[in-house]
């Protein structure tokens, strides 16, 4: 927070001050340069922190609650306009003080995706030529829930209908150790664990999936959230398995791009990927069917338009 306000106090001829939460505290660093600048000052809110925070138990503290709430409301009074990723986010900031809400979507890229790519790279490296693929790619962290998804797997081993399913974790976190452990102790021979890839990679993952995985907690709080994983399995034209309720429901039901399950069931997550794996030309539909919806709806220019139509009112209205 200290380094990035001398940092910004270097900057030269700005017209606005743009500061992003999660982390909070930079939030506080943009408003007092937006003030010694005299510039119009963007509160952008990608994550409900500290509420998510506190739902998941990360934060326990009963002095650091009070004093992030205050910071946070602080924040929404303060800004000229706050911007939200998700319309799940409009009614806390509104409630929190926010004046004026501009809603600028996540979303994707479609140019970085190819939905006909068969992925034959991606399958050959990691042996899943003969495979269908669930791929969850992301955060292994608590909030992901991932535990879940080794009991499903557990499932699928005990059916012969699904002795060809293979569920791959891409990525890194604080859980991943933990989750490999747990899949050795459970006798999982149906899942394969691969280190995170940059972005660039992203791409050839996609391709080698048969049917992408988004999962979290099933608390209220995340029912608001708009996971960009959703936006890349849309892009890449890939069924998408949703274990997270609420707005991004709403996206993939609207789109008829994938299936929900309810957070926390393996059970039910298990039965999806049965049903998935059982018509692999209904999968291509769906995939194919998202990857339009975003293109119209949540492709990266689209919303870049309305992203610059928000700086310019600022810069042109304080």
């Amino acid at each position: 927070m200290v380094s990035s306000f001398l940092a910004g106090l270097r900057v030269k001829n700005v017209d606005l001050v743009w500061g992003t939460s999660p982390p909070i505290f930079q939030g506080l660093t943009a408003w007092l340069l937006a003030r010694l600048k005299r510039v119009p000052f963007l509160f952008e809110v990608r994550d409900l922190w500290p509420s998510f925070a506190i739902a998941v138990g990360v934060l326990k503290n009963a002095t650091l609650i009070k004093m992030s709430l205050w910071l946070e409301r602080f924040l929404y009074r303060h800004a000229d306009r706050v911007m939200v990723n998700s319309p799940g986010y409009v009614a806390h900031v509104t409630a929190g003080g926010a004046r004026k809400v501009e809603l600028i979507p996540n979303g994707a890229d479609p140019d970085m995706f190819s939905p006909l790519d068969a992925g034959i790279v991606f399958r050959s490296a990691n042996q899943l030529q003969d495979k269908f693929v669930v791929l969850y790619a992301g955060a292994h962290g608590m909030s992901n829930d991932l535990g879940v998804v080794l009991e499903a797997a557990r499932i699928l081993q005990s059916a012969s209908s699904t002795s060809n399913v293979t569920v791959t974790f891409l990525g890194d976190g604080k859980e991943k150790n933990n989750l490999q452990s747990q899949a050795v102790q459970m006798g999982l021979a149906n899942v394969l664990f691969l280190p995170p890839i940059p972005k660039t990679g992203m791409a050839a993952a996609l391709a080698g999936a048969d049917a992408c995985l988004a999962i979290l907690k099933p608390i209220d709080e995340y029912k608001t959230t708009y996971p960009n994983k959703v936006f890349d399995y849309m892009a890449a034209g890939r069924p998408v398995l949703l274990a997270i309720d609420g707005v991004i429901r709403s996206v993939v039901e609207s789109a008829g791009c994938g299936l929900f399950v309810p957070p926390g069931d393996p059970a039910a997550l298990a039965q999806a990927v049965q049903i998935l794996a059982a018509d692999p030309l209904h999968c291509r539909q769906m995939g194919l069917a998202g990857r339009k919806y975003l293109e119209e709806n949540f492709g990266r220019s689209v919303i870049a338009e309305k992203l610059v139509k928000v700086l310019e009112e600022m810069q042109a209205h304080p």
